[in-house]
């Protein structure tokens, strides 16, 4: 095969979601949580059953129907349902893709906890953080984020957590040495996590810091072999770095593997950019013959 190893680098992952914009990180899990992951009221004190009850059905009605959902759990709010209303009108707003009334209403919602020494502030924080990140807002997530990694109930991984978060605020800032010093604080807290070394593995190639992008995509790797956005950019990597037969190997079983993800369209654009080149590179010219030795 002919390969132009580095011409291609920047033109091998393609997409909306596996190509962040030099200002945005790859967020490789929906943000914030999708609402299936939260059917069941907020983890805090012990909620009445007629509150958790009316809780499960309007998350029900987000899936449903989120326009409803929306009217429902504001109506509820008006009435008095508090955290629970709130979170709920967040999640329908989350699913219809309406983040700056999402950050807006968590925010409430981690001021009403505060009020009451609730320890779901945190979680309200991170998910207003999270929500401002997808507005567009980099600025109030950061102050967001700032607020939750400040109350003292943080788990260890949770906290982890919010310094990848907040990795993805502060490069949407331009601000890739802040994002560094989160990142790492987040490997220090969560090493388990393979996003986390995701993210990093990213930032270093950012950074144009090839080898430790190379060493911390391949500890990704390592945790989750078969997420498709790792080996994606596993092969963005290899193929910076000039190794286009590793490259072209994780984009063929990425595209095979995970064929209707974005990682699979992308793996087969980026495929299929690389059998173009194969065809229009001009074939290495034979060697000129010596010249004739002039008479003598």
């Amino acid at each position: 095969m002919t390969f132009l190893p580095l011409a291609l680098a920047l033109a091998m992952q393609v997409g909306p979601s596996t190509t962040p914009a030099p200002n945005q990180l790859p967020a490789p899990a929906p943000v914030p949580a999708a609402p299936a992951a939260q059917a069941q009221p907020p983890a805090g004190p012990p909620v009445p059953p007629a509150i958790a009850e009316r809780y499960r059905a309007c998350a029900d009605l987000v899936r449903a129907n989120p326009e409803r959902a929306a009217e429902a759990a504001s109506a509820w709010r008006v009435e008095g349902g508090g955290i629970y209303a709130r979170q709920c009108l967040g999640l329908a707003y989350v699913a219809l893709e309406r983040w700056g009334p999402a950050a807006t209403v968590y925010e409430q919602a981690a001021a009403d906890a505060a009020a009451s020494n609730d320890p779901r502030r945190a979680d309200f924080l991170v998910q207003a953080g999270n929500a401002w990140v997808a507005a567009g807002e980099p600025t109030r997530a950061v102050l967001a984020f700032d607020s939750a990694l400040g109350t003292t109930n943080l788990t260890d991984a949770l906290r982890g957590e919010v310094h990848l978060d907040r990795a993805r605020a502060m490069v949407a800032l331009n601000n890739q040495a802040a994002a560094r010093q989160d990142i790492d604080r987040a490997i220090a807290l969560v090493a388990a996590d393979p996003m986390a070394w995701y993210l990093s593995a990213e930032l270093a190639r950012r950074e144009n810091n090839l080898e430790r992008a190379n060493s911390d995509i391949s500890r990704a790797l390592g945790l989750a072999a078969d997420n498709p956005d790792i080996a994606l950019l596993a092969g963005t990597i290899a193929g910076q770095r000039g190794d286009m037969a590793r490259a072209e190997a994780l984009y063929r079983r990425v595209a095979t593997e995970a064929p209707n993800t974005d990682a699979g369209r992308a793996a087969a654009a980026s495929l299929a950019t690389l059998r173009e080149v194969e065809v229009d590179a001009p074939a290495t010219p034979p060697a000129a013959s010596p010249p004739a030795t002039p008479p003598r």
